[in-house]
């Protein structure tokens, strides 16, 4: 049985994205706070960039 690879890229960033709250859950809501605070073009920006990102790896990996 095979599973699509996009859900085994979810299942994989979901482990990324949980393991900082389990490992160090103060730095995780620090880290949470601090994001909070920032504009909406800031958090845009990030997101731009972490998009581009994972497509040049994407691009290079494939």
């Amino acid at each position: 049985m095979s599973l699509d690879p996009l859900w085994l890229a979810l299942a994989l960033v979901l482990v990324f994205e949980g393991l900082l709250p389990l490992i160090a859950p103060t730095v995780w809501r620090r880290v949470f706070a601090d994001m909070m605070r920032l504009r909406d073009g800031q958090l845009r920006f990030f997101g731009l960039m972490c998009v581009g990102s994972g497509l040049l790896l994407w691009w290079l990996l494939a």
